[in-house]
């Protein structure tokens, strides 16, 4: 089960970047051709939610179950280890966090411009800091 899971949250990593570059990218173009936020744009961005949240399912479960997560937590002199089971998750969380709160300001806002803007903003630095702590070693 560890091994499906594994290449499960490595799998779905690849549609999870695409799909938040593509909603950062989306929010860009929105916000600097002044258009109206429409239901396009709304999918876009939810798509991109509901995919970095099922990450954060994939990766909580095998946080718990892989040998490069929580059980390897004290060994923080390793820097590949600390990677794996402090920096990854905890950025990670992070970063899904401002995306949420991305998707949530876009919500409560009427202005199409400030709805780009959120949107841009927050998955945009989620986006940063989930590239800034993927373990790159172990995708190549």
């Amino acid at each position: 089960m560890y091994h499906i899971l594994q290449k499960a949250h490595s799998g779905w990593a690849y549609l999870v970047l695409i799909l938040l570059l593509i909603a950062v990218f989306n929010a860009m173009m929105g916000k600097n051709a002044q258009r109206n936020f429409e239901a396009k744009d709304r999918k876009i961005s939810l798509f991109a939610l509901i995919a970095t949240h099922l990450q954060l399912v994939f990766g909580l479960i095998l946080y718990f179950v892989s040998p490069l997560g929580m059980a390897s937590m004290g060994q923080m002199s390793d820097a590949s280890l600390r990677l794996t089971s402090l920096e990854h998750p905890l950025i990670n969380i992070i970063a899904i966090v401002l995306i949420t709160i991305g998707w949530s300001k876009h919500k409560k806002t009427e202005d199409s411009q400030a709805k780009f803007k959120s949107i841009m903003l927050g998955y945009g630095i989620g986006f940063l800091l989930i590239l800034s702590r993927i373990p790159w070693s172990l995708w190549f």
